[in-house]
């Protein structure tokens, strides 16, 4: 049967996987690391989101209060990579040390969320959450990630993140 916390664990494996690609890569290789970074938005921003406004809430009404600090947690590291994180790294040009710097922070944010989320978070929910809910939650996923709402939700975030990093470049002298 499927289940929702094997789906999210599977895109944790794919951004994984493509963080250690942006982390192969030199600062020579700008198209490569462009790519990497719309791959790696791609899983990262959906994910996310549908977290955000589906699975972390229905979490929250189950929760015992340990539970609730995880889910505490969880979200201000999702705010950290979207607040900061993710507008830094934007803001860098994709030849440079500042790239390499911020997608390795991104890394590290992501792969430290998602093995606390698979250790602490996951265990959890399959406590408080019935196999047919999770099976439910995997099907609501899966069309969620194709329709209009997921599309305008994922285009939002992506232009926050924009503007935030164009407050953070420099602007050149005159």
């Amino acid at each position: 049967m499927r289940s929702i916390l094997v789906t999210l664990k599977t895109e944790h494996g794919t951004l994984r996987d493509l963080f250690d690609s942006m982390e192969a890569t030199t600062d020579r290789a700008q198209k490569r690391r462009q790519a990497l970074l719309e791959q790696i938005e791609g899983v990262l921003i959906p994910h996310a989101k549908w977290e955000e406004l589906v699975f972390y809430p229905a979490f929250a009404e189950r929760a015992d209060h340990e539970a609730l600090l995880q889910h505490a947690e969880a979200i201000q590291e999702h705010r950290a990579v979207e607040l900061a994180v993710l507008p830094d790294l934007h803001a860098s040009p994709f030849n440079s040390r500042q790239f390499a710097g911020s997608a390795k922070v991104l890394a590290e944010f992501v792969t430290h969320h998602a093995r606390e989320e698979e250790n602490e978070m996951f265990v959890k929910a399959r406590k408080l959450f019935s196999v047919q809910e999770l099976a439910g939650f995997d099907e609501q996923y899966e069309a969620w990630k194709v329709s209009d709402a997921a599309s305008l939700v994922t285009a939002h975030a992506k232009a926050k993140t924009l503007v935030k990093a164009a407050f953070r470049t420099p602007i050149a002298p005159g």
